[in-house]
């Protein structure tokens, strides 16, 4: 089954849930290495999101996708506002006006995220960044087959090791990079925000854990 506009709506506030649990985690994680405001910036973003879904339901995936970009850019202060924007905004374009997404196109919209992100920010793998948790995400999406669910799946599970990887790298980019050496040993919040944007994503498919 593909991705219809409501089905990723539905991904968007599963994800949001996850983002609101997480919040503390993600303060302690960016107040070690950072300036501590990831958490509560990427939970004031999505809760604004739920509020833009509340109000009316977009009619294809990638208006979903546009409307979540256009919310967090103008909600979400800091690196995480712009990055996750412009993620969101390049998998929208990629989306286009279909009205349901396949796996290869749920892949593309991956990918242009990516890329996305690598263009907004100039950051590759192992600069300590939400890239470590993207990039092999979107290699294991483009790997996954053809099941939208277990895309998804592998993408999160991948995510999810990236994320950890970063904790002995030190940081090349952002605010943490700042601290040279001092930035080893703890895992990066970018990182660890987009493998549990990818977890909830994979959920709300049908991924599992």
């Amino acid at each position: 089954m593909g991705c219809t506009a409501e089905r990723v709506a539905a991904a968007v506030r599963a994800a949001a849930a996850v983002i609101a649990e997480h919040r503390d985690e993600l303060v302690q994680l960016d107040r070690a290495i950072g300036d501590g405001d990831h958490g509560e910036n990427m939970r004031r973003g999505f809760d604004a999101v739920l509020s833009k879904l509340d109000g009316s339901t977009p009619d294809t995936p990638g208006a979903v996708l546009k409307l979540v970009a256009t919310t967090l850019i103008s909600t979400v202060g800091g690196a995480a506002g712009p990055l996750y924007g412009t993620a969101f905004l390049r998998a929208a374009t990629s989306a286009g006006t279909a009205a349901e997404l396949d796996p290869a196109a749920v892949a593309g919209a991956l990918r242009a995220a990516l890329n996305g992100v690598v263009a907004r920010g100039k950051a590759e793998l192992g600069d300590k960044t939400m890239v470590d948790a993207l990039e092999p995400a979107v290699r294991a999406a483009e790997q996954a087959g053809s099941d939208v669910a277990a895309l998804l799946d592998a993408a999160a599970t991948a995510a999810a090791a990236g994320a950890e990887s970063t904790v002995p790298l030190v940081a090349r980019k952002g605010r943490a990079s700042y601290l040279g050496e001092r930035s080893a040993g703890h895992l990066d919040p970018g990182a660890r925000s987009t493998a549990l944007l990818l977890r909830a994503l994979a959920d709300a498919a049908g991924g599992g854990r």
